[in-house]
């Protein structure tokens, strides 16, 4: 997370993403929390830092907290950035908060010169729970017929993929490479998590998970999720495992330290102790699983189709199952003369934001509320707002997609059914 904080700074995606915009897309519940201006900088240097802090497991436990909160409001800013892997991550450190990862190999131990502890198994189990779950959903997302029985969307983006060294004019371009890439993933996905859990297989998924992620790096442009994936996979191994990776570690440690002329921390010395369970943290662990099992399922509480109004779509690790393209136009009505005009998006989105906007329900409707007010400020009176809106979903033709005749400034935004989102007039089986 280090690095990806410092890649954010040198590509200037701080400033287009978080300081440019003159509007924010806000998550439901969450819009209380506000841009900070070029305040934002100083936002993600605590974020670096805490995290090179968590990575040296120095002041681990303040270290933690503060990278869980400025990470996430980072996030929260505004949900035109949202992916999967960055609520990967603000969910991991949450997790992190209640784990004790500074018992030992951490300048925390080091400097207290305390004794090496082991700590409960479950605090180990419930990262590899986690990651579990993140590959078990996104595996069952894939059950459905666009993906494997029409290898959609990948059969849209990996044809565009003609750039890449030998295999772009040849295999990518190639039907059934869709399809076994479709299928591969869905089985990927559902299977990985057991085959890391048996040690058996453990290394042969190992080296099956570097390859799938370097690969899908290779194709897709998803930034540090691949490496962050291949990384925590480690944690699958047993402690003789690590135990062999940190000695390489020691090496360096030891002769910094010989150099240096620091003397032999005492806790190297002393019989390693185990760290008794915290029954809170337990609690709050289980409290967390609960919700992560329950979350991606509220799905089913949606009529409709999913994919098209993507009501418990995010949120519940259904990864790169969709390809949307869409065309909204705003019309600003004056109810009692019937006078109108229209928007043009570019006067208050950024064209990142307004491809967002165009095929999302939920952008279209806040950004709908954002519009009533901005010229409800300027004078403009007996404001009605509609929507002209189209949408291509997987490569379909485009459909209109919302309800032209409904004023949207009647519509509240909620968790409740957008009724005024119009029918999917295909169908897609799945989970």
């Amino acid at each position: 997370m280090l690095i990806s904080v410092v890649r954010f700074w040198i590509n200037g995606w701080i400033k287009s993403l978080y300081i440019e915009p003159k509007f924010h897309f806000t998550y439901y519940g969450f819009s209380w929390i506000k841009d900070l201006g070029d305040f934002t900088y100083i936002l993600f240097v605590i974020c670096g830092l805490s995290s090179l802090f968590i990575a040296l497991g120095y002041k681990y436990r303040i270290s933690i907290i503060i990278f869980f909160l400025s990470f996430s409001y980072i996030e929260l800013i505004d949900k035109t950035t949202y992916l999967n892997h960055y609520y990967f991550i603000s969910c991991l450190s949450f997790l992190m908060c209640f784990l004790p990862l500074n018992s030992t190999y951490s300048l925390d131990n080091y400097l207290s010169n305390k004794s090496p502890t082991k700590v409960p198994k479950w605090t180990i189990d419930s990262i590899k729970f986690f990651v579990c779950i993140i590959y078990f959903y996104a595996g069952l997302a894939k059950i459905n017929s666009d993906w494997l029985f029409k290898a959609m969307p990948l059969s849209i983006w990996l044809p565009s993929k003609y750039d890449l060294p030998i295999i772009g004019n040849s295999l990518m371009q190639q039907e059934w490479v869709h399809y076994l890439m479709s299928w591969g993933g869905m089985f990927y996905d559902l299977l990985i998590p057991f085959l890391l859990l048996n040690k058996k297989t453990r290394s042969y998924a190992f080296v099956l998970v570097v390859f799938f992620h370097v690969f899908t790096r290779v194709l897709f442009p998803i930034g540090m999720f691949p490496y962050i994936m291949i990384i925590i996979s480690l944690i699958f191994f047993d402690n003789k495992t690590h135990h062999k990776i940190l000695s390489y570690f020691k090496i360096i440690t030891d002769y910094f330290r010989k150099v240096l002329s620091l003397p032999l921390p005492l806790n190297l010395t002393l019989k390693e102790k185990k760290l008794s369970s915290n029954n809170y943290s337990l609690f709050i662990v289980l409290l967390f699983f609960l919700f992560q099992l329950l979350l991606p399922l509220r799905s089913f509480l949606y009529p409709g189709e999913l994919f098209w109004k993507e009501q418990g779509y995010r949120f519940s690790w259904r990864v790169m199952l969709i390809e949307k393209m869409g065309y909204t136009v705003f019309k600003i009505k004056n109810s009692v003369t019937g006078s109108y005009f229209y928007v043009d998006n570019q006067d208050f989105l950024t064209p990142f934001q307004e491809k967002q906007m165009s095929f999302q329900p939920d952008f279209i409707l806040e950004y709908a509320h954002h519009l009533g007010s901005h010229f409800g400020k300027m004078g403009h009176q007996n404001i009605e707002v509609y929507a002209d809106s189209h949408v291509s979903l997987n490569g379909r033709r485009s459909a209109r997609f919302v309800n032209q005749e409904i004023d949207l400034l009647t519509q509240k935004r909620s968790l409740k059914n957008y009724s005024w989102i119009l029918p999917f007039t295909d169908e897609i089986n799945g989970f």
